[in-house]
């Protein structure tokens, strides 16, 4: 019988998680799922947890939190690789914008989840690593890394105490417009091509979503090995805010100020200003110098998504 190992945050959500065990247990119960539960108890707790699962020998290693949480588990099972422990990762969606999940088609719900744990459906994805800030030797990402504006408005988001969810973001990305609107000199590089401009946010992704319902890649696919690239350039606040509805629509390549791209490799230099940066949601750095980001294809595979043989 498959072993999962579910990793819970009991923090995440603002408590969500906690308050989710006993419904995580009964749905893996009645689906016939064999696992052990254990909670994280710090930051970085659940990254180590996933690797020593891949050294005891389960077979899938469950985030049961957010993107945070998904974010540490997958950094667990991608530094467990080299030892030749290898273990699928499944996710139970219990944190605040689960944009992870939303990548790769796991479902939203709590039963909805346990039961296409226990279908066990697979597919692989690639993984992304991204260098600089406060990770010199590198971070594992699996949606995407955001840095400018989108990692403001996070960080301004993680503050808030009485909006969580997609709301928060929407309120955060409104306030940071009067915090964060004058871009540094960017050198952005990938694939050969150069620009350089003042360069209002630029997001790395792999998945499709940001902040819960930004769609920052409306066209990116975890498993095509490429990056897709958006990169905005400096504006005025109005325009930012008219920008605001075409992302969440996944419609801002139509602005003049937006560019599209694809990549498998992509740096950017702080020629001027700095850069805040996130990846999956966790910060990287508040005012660093250059990041980047490097696609390794098909190196994890998720299990519990619904339809894929």
């Amino acid at each position: 019988m498959t072993r999962h190992k579910i990793i819970l945050n009991p923090v995440s959500g603002r408590g969500a998680g906690e308050r989710s065990i006993p419904l995580i247990e009964q749905g893996l119960r009645e689906n016939g799922v064999d696992f052990d539960l254990v909670r994280t108890e710090r930051p970085w707790h659940a990254a180590e947890l996933a690797q020593q699962a891949c050294v005891e020998g389960y077979d899938v290693v469950v985030a049961a939190g957010g993107d945070g949480t998904s974010n540490e588990v997958l950094n667990g099972l991608m530094r467990a690789r080299p030892s030749g422990r290898v273990a699928a990762m499944g996710v139970l969606c219990v944190g605040r914008g689960n944009d992870f999940a939303f990548a790769v088609g796991v479902p939203g719900g709590i039963a909805d989840g346990c039961r296409a744990l226990a279908q066990g459906h697979r597919r692989a994805i690639d993984v992304g690593r991204v260098t600089g800030g406060w990770y010199p030797r590198g971070r594992y990402f699996g949606n995407g890394v955001g840095i400018g504006f989108d990692a403001v408005v996070g960080f301004v988001a993680a503050r808030m105490k009485r909006l969580t969810g997609f709301a928060s973001y929407v309120v955060a990305a409104l306030e940071t417009i009067f915090l964060y609107y004058r871009a540094p000199l960017l050198r952005i590089e990938y694939d050969g091509e150069t620009l350089t401009l003042p360069g209002l946010m630029v997001s790395t992704m792999n998945g499709r979503r940001m902040g819960g319902g930004f769609m920052m890649g409306p066209d990116a696919s975890p498993d095509d090995g490429l990056f897709d690239l958006c990169i905005a350039e400096q504006v005025s606040r109005l325009r930012i805010l008219g920008l605001i509805p075409k992302f969440m629509n996944g419609t801002q390549a139509t602005h003049p100020a937006i560019k599209m791209a694809r990549a498998r490799r992509v740096t950017v230099t702080a020629l001027r200003g700095a850069l805040p940066a996130h990846g999956d949601g966790e910060t990287l750095c508040t005012e660093g110098q250059a990041l980047t980001m490097e696609l390794e294809p098909r190196q994890i595979e998720i299990t519990g998504v619904p339809g894929v043989a």
